[in-house]
């Protein structure tokens, strides 16, 4: 099966000479680095570091602690808590690579450093409707992640044969999170096909599903009971579940960056329900975290762009509300209600 070829021969061009002229290059992550930002940061940074560059991965704040394993995660650099470390890595470096965001507003305290900064700037994304913020952009919303247009983009340069079981790991668990371990956004035979190839690079596919999804502590899992059995509402006409996490409770229940992933999908369990939501309030913003997920062809995205400040994908997408938490769920009961209306 062929693999996609997401560049031109004159973008193909174009990539090896920037890359090829540049020396110091830093390579960014989202806010709230997921496995996919996280996953295909650390491949293409030691990618670039097998080519002899100095690379250096920076996001704006900390990846959650189920990430912390994979293979050069120690490198990055969270810029909320080594700022100054940060900048000075962002003012010396002349190729920034932005990877698995739409827009630089996902970079927050690190979006002025950027701005300001005279590198140039490559672009590598599966979000809807990319902003013009690189000299070279690749962007497909059609991808299940960003990890997987790297893949296609690093076999493109004929590089596939020389990639590490390191690299291999970081796309795969890439692939594996932006799909909640291959169960949305992934009926496609090629997708399966990079599988296959990242397999064969000696992966340890089932190792990577446990260091992500079975390295929770015991107050998670107790949290997760109450969220679904004290906290869930069902609305049964719309098929649609929301819950809401306060910060009180994430105090009670020992909560660290991570806890709460995967939870929004555990309602999609009930048979017929097309949606849910989670609500979570910000720790470091007064601000309410929104997610969503849907199955079929229900469109989160337009929820999100139309009733939470945000956007994503058709049955992934998230966005946010302004304080109270009891206000955003008003919100997120608008929403639900909107779709019997539109019934």
């Amino acid at each position: 099966m062929e693999i996609k070829k997401y560049l031109s021969a004159e973008q193909l061009e174009q990539w090896r000479r920037m890359v090829d002229e540049a020396s110091n290059i830093a390579v960014l992550g989202h806010s709230g680095p997921d496995g996919d930002a996280m996953g295909s940061m650390l491949a293409l940074a030691s990618y670039l570091q097998g080519l002899g560059k100095k690379v250096t991965p920076i996001t704006p704040n900390a990846c959650p602690d189920f990430l912390r394993w994979l293979p050069g995660a120690e490198q990055v650099i969270f810029f909320r808590n080594k700022q100054r470390k940060g900048v000075k890595a962002l003012e010396e470096c002349d190729l920034v690579f932005c990877l698995d965001f739409n827009g630089l507003d996902r970079l927050e305290e690190m979006r002025r450093c950027v701005e300001h900064s005279k590198a140039r700037r490559i672009m590598i994304d599966h979000h809807l409707d990319p902003e013009p913020m690189a000299e070279l952009m690749v962007s497909d919303p059609r991808a299940a992640a960003t990890c997987e247009v790297l893949f296609c983009i690093f076999h493109q340069l004929g590089a596939y044969e020389g990639l590490s079981q390191d690299i291999a790991t970081c796309l795969y668990c890439g692939l594996m999170t932006d799909t909640g371990a291959f169960a949305y956004n992934s009926n496609r035979a090629e997708l399966f096909h990079i599988v296959g190839m990242l397999i064969a690079k000696g992966i340890d596919k089932d190792k990577i599903y446990r260091n992500v999804y079975y390295s929770y502590t015991e107050s998670r899992l107790r949290l997760m009971g109450y969220l679904m059995y004290e906290k869930m509402e069902y609305f049964p006409e719309e098929h649609v579940a929301l819950f809401a996490l306060t910060e009180k409770e994430m105090v009670h229940f020992n909560f660290v960056r991570g806890d709460a992933e995967g939870f929004v999908n555990m309602p999609l369990q009930i048979k017929g329900t097309i949606l849910s939501i989670s609500l979570r309030e910000d720790t470091e913003k007064p601000i309410v975290r929104v997610s969503l997920r849907s199955v079929g062809d229900f469109p989160c995205n337009e929820m999100a762009e139309r009733f939470f400040n945000g956007g994503g994908h058709l049955n992934a997408a998230g966005g946010w509300l302004p304080k109270p938490i009891d206000t955003a769920i008003q919100t997120a009961r608008q929403a639900i209600k909107s779709l019997s209306e539109k019934g």
